[in-house]
């Protein structure tokens, strides 16, 4: 038991961060795609209403980009702990 417990905090940071990468790169890549051929408009618009200054811009998908990182990061972190209650 005691190494589940030592272990899961550097698996909580590792799944966080893979989460939040890949979020934010899907975020960044969604914004620049409606900036150049106005696919997914509607859906900036529907994340620019919960993640500040997101836009269809190249600073705004950079904003967005940066949202979407700690958006992921945390979902990660919630992943990882609700995955490590319900093995152990």
């Amino acid at each position: 038991m005691t190494g589940v417990q030592t272990c899961a905090l550097p698996i909580f940071r590792a799944f966080g961060l893979m989460l939040g990468s890949i979020w934010s790169v899907g975020v960044f890549t969604l914004g620049i795609a409606s900036m150049t051929s106005q696919w997914g408009g509607k859906i900036v618009k529907l994340f620019a209403a919960v993640y500040i200054g997101y836009r269809a811009t190249l600073l705004g998908s950079l904003i967005g980009a940066f949202w979407g990182f700690i958006d992921g990061a945390i979902t990660g972190i919630l992943i990882a702990w609700v995955y490590n209650r319900f093995v152990s």
